[in-house]
């Protein structure tokens, strides 16, 4: 293997680990992240970092400030409501691509992920959500939408995703005490996609997105989260 091949493979490597460890919450909305600090923790050079950090830039999961460096994004609760609507929009039409053009073999990836989802352990014993849920929550919903064979909707699925991820993660334990039964909406979502019903699809995967939103929103108002994040920001 080249040397630039296997700089590219551990530039990804890396990028990757910061986009798991900010998608985890391993650091709060604000904060800063230091080239010094994660050049010691992932065990590379601060090249390697400065260039992952940069791709997630792109990604919107990292924010670049002129002559102060890299920091985590904040998110207002007015932009998680345009996220949401956005995300909304974007895989309902997605999804009814999808369901025209998918083939037997998605069918039954389809299948396997949404498999890999129902056994995945949901919550760990302190009632967060699991990073292995949450990779497969992902898995499920990006495979939902593979086959309507536009990358450009794709890529800007998996980034509202990853968006709405990191907000869920600051807003605390704003989805555990809905009362809703995820695991049955991922098999009405599946099972409409599987019939090729492109409307109830699309209807089942708005109301599974609002109902996480409302959940969060409630949070906000009640927790003070948007202040705290807001306050982060400043800091």
């Amino acid at each position: 293997m080249s040397k630039s091949i296997e700089s590219e493979t551990l530039s990804t490597q890396i990028r990757d680990s910061l986009r798991d460890d900010i998608l985890a919450g391993r650091w709060a909305a604000g904060d800063k992240l230091q080239l010094v600090a994660l050049t010691k923790h992932y065990k590379t050079s601060s090249t390697v970092i400065r260039e992952a950090l940069t791709r997630l830039v792109g990604d919107r999961l990292v924010t670049l400030k002129p002559n102060r460096g890299f920091f985590v994004p904040t998110l207002s609760l007015a932009e998680i409501k345009d996220i949401n609507e956005l995300r909304c929009v974007s895989e309902e039409f997605g999804i009814g691509l999808a369901v025209q053009r998918g083939d037997l073999a998605w069918e039954s990836e389809l299948i396997a992920a949404h498999h890999t989802l129902e056994r995945t352990l949901y919550r760990d014993e302190s009632g967060e959500l699991t990073d292995a849920w949450n990779h497969a929550h992902q898995a499920f919903h990006a495979k939902l939408l593979e086959a309507c064979g536009v990358p450009v909707l794709i890529d800007l699925a998996s980034t509202l995703s990853d968006l709405s991820q990191l907000y869920g993660r600051w807003a605390g334990h704003a989805t555990r005490a809905t009362g809703r039964d995820i695991a049955q909406e991922h098999r009405e979502i599946l099972a409409a996609a599987l019939d090729r019903n492109a409307e109830l699809a699309s209807r089942l995967i708005r109301n599974h997105y609002e109902t996480t939103l409302h959940a969060i929103l409630k949070s906000a108002i009640e927790e003070g989260t948007a202040e705290s994040v807001r306050e982060k920001a400043k800091a």
